[in-house]
């Protein structure tokens, strides 16, 4: 009989370097009762039959994360409670509609994960609409930028640099000013309208002007949401 013990590799031997998930760095964070809270949302989240009152169980700790997991983790955890439970399109533009602006946000940083198509646009749209620069940020990540059509992506790169929202948080915004003669003329006009007015004209509007020259594209490994938090 062939033992399946597993056998030590030699102290010689190359260890691979791997990143830890975001789970895994999420708990290295968490003092142990928010690990312990962490680990029962994250069950009720995998399991459908959990409620409370009407609600799925998690939805109640998609709440509860920043009190259980503190400010700085709150995003992390319920980025994680919404891809374990994975809500449907109309289940997520529910939660979006219904809840506090750091519920909406949670959604907003989930979506690349949960939806593969456009349908969940809506909500970004939304977002976008608002001044609150949490949510504007939280909205031009990676979803938006492969799934927002040219004129509300423009005007999207547009009200970062109105509301101070650095635009290195944009997704695939070299990729996608590259060449864009619109997006350029927009720029233009706001820098004229600003130095009218006497108001200074933000830094990154130059830089994301000069990513509309023609040229070939950028290259690029991957579609990394900029918003992914690793702990």
């Amino acid at each position: 009989m062939t033992s399946s013990r597993i056998t030590p590799a030699p102290d010689n031997a190359p260890v691979e370097a791997t990143s830890p998930s975001p789970l895994q760095a999420l708990r290295t964070h968490l003092a142990p009762p928010a690990r312990a809270w962490l680990d029962r949302a994250l069950d009720q989240a995998a399991d459908p039959t959990a409620t409370q009152t009407s609600l799925p169980a998690w939805e109640l700790r998609l709440a509860e994360a920043g009190r259980r997991c503190g400010p700085a983790h709150a995003d992390t955890a319920r980025v994680l409670l919404l891809h374990t439970a994975r809500p449907t399109p109309a289940a997520l533009a529910r939660l979006y509609h219904q809840g506090t602006a750091d519920e909406r946000r949670a959604v907003l940083l989930a979506l690349p994960g949960l939806v593969p198509g456009p349908d969940a646009l809506p909500l970004v749209e939304d977002a976008l609409r608002t001044n609150d620069t949490r949510l504007l940020t939280a909205a031009v990540g990676s979803y938006a930028g492969r799934h927002l059509g040219p004129h509300l992506w423009r005007h999207a790169v547009l009200k970062c640099l109105f509301t101070g929202v650095p635009v290195a948080h944009v997704a695939r915004l070299a990729e996608r000013a590259r060449g864009d003669a619109e997006l350029a003329r927009m720029l233009a006009d706001f820098a004229a309208e600003r130095t009218a007015a006497g108001r200074p004209v933000p830094e990154d509007l130059h830089r994301v002007l000069a990513l509309t020259e023609p040229g070939p594209p950028p290259h690029t490994t991957d579609d990394r949401d900029p918003h992914r938090k690793e702990s």
